[in-house]
């Protein structure tokens, strides 16, 4: 009795694969998806946002076919060549460092738009601006080093989308301000843990956060704590626990 009252309490706290969240904005709702792990749909009015499309094209069965797909690094849970090849890019904008852009095959898609971190791009309304993401301490050795992978900030339905690619707890998002939909990674050794996460939340303080990007050696990040901490320490900020991993 006791694992089904977890397992139920982990439902409700979790929710279901594929269930959408949605934000009012100007103009309308935005719909958010999860995927899996990093990827997810955003989508507003028209338009139809794929984030670093991973794990087979069939997790996107049901969505809208992209306009825009944010890359944001060359590590295979971002650039996902297979995943890309079994998705319609027929209207799509590949936006990506210049680092992704150059694994990508030309004619696949509608156009490839490099963005370098300081850099964006307004397409049909919606501004997109690269900013850094990279491990610290800044090393030659780096998984993420400064300057060759991408976080971005979405502007859309007056709202601004904090996506964070894989970093660690590095000062510019620490600086971010005014944001009010972020997307935050957690998963040892590749980005930070769980408490450099909220302490970093607790500071920018976006509106609504969603830890993702939650899945590292030692297994699933501890969320929950993750909650806990950003609520103790910053009561203002929403946190939104979701199920980015559905088959576990």
């Amino acid at each position: 009795m006791k694992s089904l009252l977890v397992a139920l309490l982990s439902f409700i706290l979790i929710g279901s694969s594929q269930a959408q969240d949605l934000i009012p904005a100007k103009g309308g709702d935005i719909s958010i998806t999860p995927i899996l792990h990093g990827t997810f749909v955003i989508q507003y009015q028209d338009l139809t946002i794929y984030v670093d499309p991973y794990g087979g094209a069939e997790r996107f069965s049901g969505q809208q076919k992209p306009d825009r797909i944010l890359k944001t690094d060359i590590h295979g849970d971002h650039h996902d060549q297979k995943t890309l090849d079994g998705l319609d890019l027929s209207d799509a904008i590949l936006i990506a460092p210049q680092a992704v852009a150059d694994k990508l095959p030309s004619g696949k898609s509608k156009a490839i738009k490099v963005l370098e971190n300081g850099r964006s791009t307004t397409l049909s309304g919606v501004k997109i601006e690269a900013i850094p993401m990279y491990n610290l301490p800044e090393t030659e050795d780096s998984r993420h080093p400064k300057g060759r992978g991408n976080g971005y900030i979405v502007e859309i339905g007056g709202q601004h989308i904090y996506i964070s690619g894989d970093t660690e707890d590095i000062p510019e998002m620490r600086a971010l301000r005014d944001i009010d939909i972020a997307f935050v990674c957690m998963n040892l050794p590749y980005t930070m843990d769980v408490a450099q996460a909220a302490d970093a939340v607790s500071e920018f303080k976006p509106r609504i956060v969603y830890p993702f990007h939650f899945r590292g050696r030692e297994g699933l990040a501890d969320v929950a704590k993750f909650k806990e901490l950003v609520n103790a320490a910053a009561p203002t900020v929403e946190v939104r626990l979701r199920n980015w991993y559905p088959e576990n």
